[in-house]
């Protein structure tokens, strides 16, 4: 259930901080997907994977490739609502000598099933930068739709930019053969 042609999610865990501090600290990978680009410290990238790891609300992996082990980047199911059955979506790819190369639909395909076969979620969100072109095609091609937008929301590269919402819901998810 968690692993494909090429990768597998392991269960983050507190260790490994030391693998996400990199892709945390690297502002061309972040600038996709961080409002807030900063430079963190160990110890408060350390402060955060322990926050994530222990909340009862989250679900946190690191994606690996399949034939090494080797830590490609993130994703994750946070914001869990049980009850009404939903959850945001987030993945990072941190290598970014792995962009582009389909690594995100496979990702994606996983918590997509996982979510909708396993957890009976009924809908699953994310948001996106409006700049994030290539991510926005992802996520459309996966059966995503936009919900909203929240426009000039963030500041970047010398630009207002919005964070659009999108959707997939249980009962139009379509299970990838």
């Amino acid at each position: 259930m968690f692993t494909s042609d090429r990768i597998h999610l392991r269960k983050m865990n507190d260790d490994d901080f030391h693998i996400y501090h990199n892709w945390r600290s690297n502002i061309e990978v972040m600038q996709y997907t961080n409002p807030e680009l900063d430079v963190y410290s160990l110890r408060e990238t350390e402060q955060f994977i322990k926050s994530i790891c222990d909340s009862n609300t989250t679900k946190n992996y690191i994606i690996e490739l399949n034939d090494s082990d080797k830590p490609i980047g993130i994703a994750s199911l946070v914001h869990m609502d049980l009850k009404n059955r939903n959850a945001e979506c987030i993945i990072d790819i941190g290598h970014q000598s792995y962009w582009g190369s389909g690594y995100g639909k496979e990702v994606m395909n996983i918590l997509l099933d996982y979510s909708f076969s396993e957890m009976n979620l009924h809908k699953l969100y994310l948001r996106v930068f409006s700049f994030n072109e290539r991510a926005i095609k992802l996520y459309e091609s996966l059966g995503f739709v936009k919900e909203g937008e929240q426009k000039e929301h963030i500041f970047r590269n010398g630009k207002w930019h919005g964070i659009i919402t999108m959707a997939i819901f249980q009962s139009t998810y379509i299970r990838p053969r």
